[in-house]
C-alpha cells in the first residue's frame, strides 16, 4: 500500500498489522466517507428515488466482488482514468451492498474483504463478528484447568486491546470441558473490571475471531468477586494473563490535563 493518506488509511494498515487494532478501524470505517467506482441513475419505473450501480470485479478464481476505496487516490491508482466514481458513507455502502462481497482497497497489501455474513455483523453489532450470550453450566461434571498449550498469540492481541479499555482491571484464561455440552475441551476468557463490559467483550470476540487456534471455540464471561461459579475459581486458582498496572490508571486519570 502507498504512504497513508488519511486516518482511515492508518488505521487499515494498523489493524492489519495487529488484530487489536481492529476494533477501532471498524468503527472508524462506519463513520467515514468511502470511494466506489459506478454511477447512479434515474430508475425505469418513474419513481423518485436514484438508483445506484456499482462496477463489479471478480477474484483469480473468477469469484465477483465489488471494490471500494479508502480515497479517491486509491481507487485512481487501481482503477482506469475514466471511470465513473461515487462517494458515500461506508455504512451506507454496507446497506446498500448487503449479500455481496466486498473488497476495501482489492489490490493493497492492507486489502480487506468483507463477507455477507461480516457486513450484517458490522451493521447489526459495530464489529465484524457476533457475540452470543449463552448461560455457562454450574455443574460438578464439568472440568477446569489450563490448556496445556498456551494461545499466546490470542493472549498478546487481546491484552494489547485490553490496555486501551480502562474498564477492565484484569483479565484470565483456563481451559473448561463439559461433557454434557462439548465433545472437546473450550477456552474461557474472564474479564474483571466496572462497569458495563458487552461492549468490551463485542471488541473482543473480534480480535479472538481473528487469533484463536483453529478449531478451538472460546467463551468469555464476567467475573465478579463473591459470585461463586468461575468467577470463585479464576480469583484464587489463576494468574491473570492481563492486569492493568497503576501507571495506566494514572495515564487515564490525568490524561485530561495535558
Amino acid at each position: 500500500m502507498d504512504a497513508a493518506r488519511n486516518a482511515l488509511e492508518i488505521a487499515l494498515a494498523r489493524a492489519a498489522a495487529e488484530p487489536a487494532a481492529r476494533p477501532a478501524f471498524y468503527r472508524l470505517l462506519l463513520d467515514s466517507e468511502i470511494f466506489a467506482i459506478g454511477h447512479t441513475r434515474n430508475p425505469n419505473d418513474g419513481g423518485d428515488k436514484l438508483k445506484l450501480a456499482l462496477m463489479q470485479w471478480q477474484t483469480q478464481d473468477g469469484a465477483p466482488y465489488l471494490p471500494f476505496f479508502t480515497s479517491m487516490e486509491a481507487l485512481r491508482r487501481e482503477s482506469e482514468a475514466d471511470v465513473a466514481t461515487v462517494t458515500m458513507p461506508a455504512r451506507n455502502f454496507f446497506e446498500l451492498t448487503r449479500g455481496a462481497t466486498v473488497v476495501l482497497n482489492p489490490s493493497s497489501n492492507c486489502g480487506r474483504a468483507f463477507t455477507p455474513a461480516e457486513i450484517a455483523a458490522l451493521l447489526d453489532t459495530g464489529m465484524s463478528q457476533r457475540v452470543s450470550a449463552h448461560t455457562l453450566p454450574h455443574s460438578s461434571q464439568v472440568l477446569l484447568g489450563q490448556p496445556v498449550q498456551l494461545p499466546a498469540r490470542m493472549l498478546a492481541s487481546l491484552s494489547a486491546l485490553l490496555a486501551t479499555q480502562p474498564e477492565v482491571r484484569a483479565a484470565y484464561l483456563c481451559q473448561m470441558h463439559d461433557p454434557a455440552r462439548m465433545s472437546e475441551p473450550g477456552l474461557v476468557v474472564g474479564f474483571e473490571g466496572v462497569g458495563d463490559l458487552d461492549r468490551v467483550m463485542q471488541d473482543a470476540g473480534t480480535v479472538v475471531a481473528d487469533t484463536v487456534p483453529p478449531g478451538q471455540a472460546v467463551d468469555f464471561v464476567v467475573i465478579a468477586r463473591g459470585d461463586g461459579g468461575l468467577s470463585d475459581y479464576f480469583l484464587s486458582s489463576v494468574a491473570p494473563f492481563y492486569r492493568r498496572s497503576w501507571s495506566s490508571r494514572l495515564k487515564g486519570l490525568f490524561s485530561s490535563w495535558a
